[in-house]
């Protein structure tokens, strides 16, 4: 034994408390907990739930406890759908649920997104190690925690999320959670997730598990706090007292179930409801064959400067387990805003599962228990806690798509399947964020409803749906735009139009996505913003020779007012992004394309911003679609003829759309016959398109043939990445500054007298 075993050894147990009180005590700071964030399963059942499920596992009875505890979930998230503040309430971008009295989410309400209640689950677990015990914070039936900070369990930092604890007779039997995207919450940029950050610091709200009620009232001088912290203190109290309110509703709905079923009847439903899903999510992944499906994804823009950055994905099933291996994507980025968190991607990937694979399994999170995650340490999907992770979005989106794509492979050989096989949703934030002051004189800062309006994927027997939700709420809502003027000064002078060929072709296309043509009106001082991709690489891909979606960039009209011209000369104005951009109606103005990440830019006022909701992904090869549903597309103005044509070679009487079958079949006989002689051997195409390294010329960051090897950023760049030293990117504007310096200085040579 060494000197330190001995020393340890002759402690007493007195001294070894009063050191351990010591240390306790001294802890310099609480931040996120790597034992409860690394962990996503299930806790242990504990001596409570246990004693219930001996006393109460009646299966029906358990279904009507359940079913009582959901009805009262979906009845206060109505209510926090009508009673909230922010624009995330009234589109249903919020959850409501309950957790067991370890922390685990139980049940979420059947609206909303999937992810906020699975991942508000590390909070409460936080809550119980540090402040439950604690005598300066404690735990009391009546109090309230608020948090927003990602890297203690939420999406992203323009997220709040409530907890109430609920207990019967003293003890504690459980939590009760609302979560809103209230947008503001204070960072450099307005709207909740500045594209700009280059730290923690820019990102606003930092906001670790804090008590913010006790004896179910509020704090006013923490309220007044996070009121003086953001832009709109009137929205941050309004939907803290609409959180609050809602948990006491549920609250009160789980101590009516406890009075009727008895308290172990609600601890035995809510654990076994936990345990049952389990057991159900290992004997279907038993089903699937065993093996390995790879799919790569890539991020176009970091949101400051073009970049193509790897989501490297390798999902393995063996037995009842899948395995999900991300090894080998981007090194993380130092300072900028695109890295995601571990947690946000198991919390999206519960979405998948329990809204497009087995939707019919309960909203909880041990969907997740029989599956492992692999990431590299310093990777954009596993960085150091110090990175900026306000657009997680960027980078945890494509590790959605590349999910989707592999689930969806692997579940398509399933003789039985728990619900319609679907090619990849879009799944990309084509909106606008905005901010400043309104027309009424209040500072704000949200983002659009827009968000909302995504295009569904391609079913295997069918096309899919227009704009029908966002990937991440599969049941939420756009919002009214008349309403929205009156609160916001600017006008969707083109909304909800979908727009022509705006879809990804194939066999069955992909859902297609609108237009927006916004411009403000009724202030000096209000700007936009965009922080999407895709407008060099498709976000979202097809499936089985389905085409991707479309890239997508900003169109800009300056140095025109909409508005007059709506007044004086209407007749020029054209509904369409288009129209708009081919045929330019506005004789002097100034007609642009721009990626879209567009960082905030003050608008005046008729100048117009233009952009397109994106299309899911397609199914199957697009010369074997019924030419009827060409035609059906073409009747409903959705398509060209010049795609009819050239993607479809459907042959048709074009005043009448009738089609002529014998021509579309040799068209397409004629078609696949070109393939042929357009293609080569395998061999001979590796020699001319595979290379030893990324090219030069762009900007790469990812393994390329070896996933243990990374590049950041330039083929002479590379290595492991733990031994990559960190990515810091320059200011898109020192850049710009620096080229203009330079070619000042050249042109000074060229003409030394001026």
């Amino acid at each position: 034994m060494n000197e330190i075993g001995k020393i340890k050894g002759a402690r007493s147990v007195a001294t070894q408390d009063r050191l351990n009180k010591f240390l306790k005590d001294a802890s310099l700071f609480y931040g996120p907990d790597p034992d409860i964030m690394e962990y996503h399963g299930l806790e242990k059942r504990s001596d409570m739930e246990d004693v219930a499920i001996k006393n109460e596992n009646d299966p029906a009875r358990m279904s009507i406890v359940s079913d009582r505890i959901q009805a009262g979930l979906d009845e206060a998230f109505e209510m926090l759908a009508n009673i909230g503040i922010a624009p995330g309430a009234k589109w249903g971008d919020m959850s409501t649920a309950v957790y067991t009295a370890s922390g685990d989410l139980t049940q979420a309400s059947t609206g909303g997104v999937v992810i906020f209640s699975n991942l508000v689950q590390y909070s409460t677990k936080f809550i119980n190690k540090y402040w439950i015990d604690d005598p300066t914070v404690g735990v009391n039936e009546g109090d309230a925690f608020l948090h927003n900070d990602a890297r203690y369990g939420t999406p992203h930092n323009a997220d709040q999320a409530l907890h109430l604890p609920l207990f019967h007779e003293g003890k504690l039997i459980a939590w009760i959670g609302a979560v809103i995207h209230e947008g503001e919450c204070g960072a450099k940029e307005p709207g909740g997730i500045p594209s700009s950050a280059e730290t923690i610091w820019d990102e606003g709200l930092k906001l670790s598990p804090t008590k913010v009620a006790e004896n179910y009232e509020l704090k006013r001088d923490i309220v007044t706090f996070l009121q003086n912290s953001v832009r709109e203190p009137k929205l941050q109290y309004g939907d803290m007292k609409a959180k609050l309110y809602v948990c006491c509703r549920i609250e009160k709905r789980m101590k009516e179930t406890i009075a009727e079923f008895g308290v172990d009847a609600v601890l035995a439903a809510m654990r076994l409801n936990l345990e049952n899903t389990e057991t159900e999510v290992r004997k279907r992944i038993s089903e699937w064959p065993d093996g390995t499906v790879r799919h790569v994804c890539f991020a176009d823009h970091t949101l400051r400067e073009s970049a193509m950055i790897k989501i490297n994905l390798a999902l393995h099933k063996k037995g009842d387990k899948l395995i999900f291996d991300y090894r080998g994507s981007s090194p993380e980025f130092t300072n900028r805003a695109n890295n995601s968190l571990t947690i946000t991607v198991k919390g999206l990937l519960s979405q998948l599962f329990l809204s497009y694979i087995w939707p019919d399994l309960p909203r909880n999170q041990a969907v997740l228990a029989p599956m492992d995650f692999v990431f590299d340490e310093k990777s954009v999907l596993k960085p150091t806690i110090g990175t900026p992770n306000a657009q997680s979005m960027m980078t945890l989106f494509h590790s959605w798509t590349a999910a989707q794509l592999c689930v969806s492979k692997f579940i398509f050989s399933l003789p039985d399947k728990y619900t319609r096989f679907i090619a990849p949703w879009y799944a990309m934030i084509n909106t606008f964020q905005y901010g400043g002051l309104t027309q009424h004189g209040e500072i704000v800062g949200n983002i659009c409803a827009d968000i909302n309006g995504m295009g569904g994927g391609a079913f295997a027997d069918r096309d899919g749906q227009h704009s029908m939700a966002p990937f991440f709420a599969t049941m939420a809502d756009i919002g009214e735009q008349e309403f929205i003027e009156e609160e916001l000064p600017f006008i969707q002078v083109v909304s909800k139009k979908l727009m022509k060929d705006n879809q990804s072709f194939g066999k069955y296309r992909g859902g297609m996505g609108y237009q927006m043509v916004v411009a403000m009106r009724g202030s000096n001082a209000f700007g936009f913003m965009l922080t999407a991709q895709g407008s060099k690489v498709p976000n979202t891909m097809g499936l089985f020779g389905g085409y991707a979606c479309h890239a997508y960039p900003l169109c800009k009209i300056t140095g025109v007012d909409v508005f007059e011209t709506f007044q004086n000369r209407p007749d020029e104005f054209k509904y369409s992004i288009q129209e708009l951009m081919n045929e330019q109606p506005f004789e002097g103005a100034n007609y642009s394309t721009h990626a879209m990440a567009l960082q905030y830019d003050f608008a005046k006022e008729g100048e117009m911003y233009m952009i397109a909701q994106g299309t899911g992904g397609s199914y199957g090869d697009a010369l074997e679609r019924d030419p009827e549903m060409v035609m059906k597309d073409m009747e409903e103005d959705l398509i060209s003829h010049d795609v009819a044509w050239r993607i479809y070679k459907v042959v048709y009487d074009k005043r009448n759309l009738t089609v002529d079958v014998e021509a579309t079949e040799a068209a397409r006989k004629a078609e696949r016959e070109d393939r042929i002689n357009r293609s080569m051997p395998f061999d001979d195409f590796v020699e001319d398109w595979v290379t030893d390294t990324p090219p030069a010329n762009i900007p790469y960051y990812g393994s390329w043939d070896d996933n243990e090897i990374v590049y950041a950023g330039s083929p002479d760049i590379k290595g492991k990445i733990e031994d990559l030293d960190p990515i810091i990117m320059p200011d898109p504007k020192d850049v710009r500054i620096q080229a203009l310096e330079q070619e000042l200085a050249a042109l000074s040579k060229e003409n030394p007298t001026t």
